[in-house]
């Protein structure tokens, strides 16, 4: 009603202007405030209708429990713990203190062996005294004995240094270059024949044998000869054993011949008794053990008649000589063979 007097009056005066005003402005607030209580009426409704409805509480299911079946691997692992619980842990007890070790007497003051140094011992004129054999028996260390054929011990001497598990070789005796010294028995001597020689080698080896091997008894005139130690060598290959040049004489052929005929061979070192004193003895010993570290092995040669001195004096060095890494061989195991 008051829009429609505003619009439709063409010249209103002041005061209807301002009543319409005035009832314009009333009526916008009579509006606002019915619009207000309306809202209020609206929200208290809403809340009596909330306080009306029960709270309904969700209740969170409960997570069921697994059961554990006890199977009897698990019973059995169970009663294992609960007895190790009930059981106390044993008490270990210290480990022993090593032993000290043997500390060896180095009297000798013996160099350290190098290159695996073998020494190799032979004793030289078995078959003349058996009480001087048994005392070189019974070192501690293996030694190869030669044996003199067709003299009165020769038979049972090869027979005890085999039962002794040592090695047997025969000791051939050849004519040295002195014609006057007498080399024995079935020595070999420079007007034989081919076949007597053979013959006679043949007949020393069936009296001790079986042998490992042979070496020369004297013979410095024998060694020398090309032609004599050709026959001998060519024996020695037929009878699978091994030729030991004693070394009688610096003019020996062996060398030149074996390799001629393409054979192996060994060769003396080192002689320990041409003096029978025990310190010619040690100064023997330490020259052979310069050898075998230069060399990787030695062959040192003894004679059975120093029994009086020889072994108890190589019984005495060989822990020391052990303890510094020396070994010891035969003649047929060991690494001295010449090519």
């Amino acid at each position: 009603m008051g829009l429609l007097l505003f619009t439709t009056l063409k010249s209103p005066d002041a005061k209807i202007a301002q009543s319409v005003t005035e009832r314009f402005q009333e009526e916008k607030t009579e509006n606002k405030a019915e619009q207000i209580k309306k809202e209020d009426s609206k929200k208290s409704e809403k809340k009596k209708e909330e306080a009306s409805v029960p709270e309904i509480k969700k209740e969170v299911p409960k997570q069921e429990t697994s059961k554990k079946i006890e199977t009897p691997q698990i019973k059995e692992e169970k009663k294992s713990a609960e007895t190790k619980q009930q059981v106390p842990a044993p008490v270990q007890k210290p480990a022993p203190a090593p032993a000290p070790k043997k500390e060896v007497n180095n009297k000798y003051n013996f160099p350290a062996a190098k290159n695996n140094a073998q020494l190799i011992f032979v004793f030289d004129d078995g078959g003349q005294n058996l009480s001087h054999l048994s005392t070189f028996l019974k070192l501690p260390f293996p030694i190869t004995v030669a044996v003199l054929p067709q003299i009165a011990h020769s038979k049972e001497t090869a027979a005890q240094v085999r039962a002794s598990g040592n090695e047997l070789i025969l000791h051939q005796p050849m004519q040295s270059v002195n014609a006057s010294v007498n080399p024995g028995p079935v020595a070999i001597k420079p007007d034989m024949t081919d076949n007597q020689i053979i013959s006679l080698l043949f007949q020393n080896i069936t009296e001790i044998g079986p042998v490992a091997g042979m070496n020369n008894h004297e013979g410095s005139g024998i060694t020398a000869d090309a032609e004599k130690m050709a026959t001998v060598l060519q024996f020695c290959s037929q009878e699978g054993i091994y030729f030991l040049d004693s070394r009688t004489n610096v003019e020996t052929k062996i060398p030149y011949v074996a390799r001629e005929l393409g054979y192996s061979w060994y060769e003396r070192n080192i002689f320990l008794d041409n003096e029978k004193t025990k310190e010619n003895a040690l100064k023997e010993v330490k020259k052979g053990l310069d050898l075998a570290n230069k060399n990787g092995s030695v062959i040192m040669i003894g004679h059975i008649w120093s029994a009086d001195f020889l072994p108890a004096f190589l019984k005495e060095i060989y822990p020391e000589l052990k303890a510094q890494g020396y070994t010891f061989s035969t003649v047929s195991k060991s690494k001295a063979k010449r090519n």
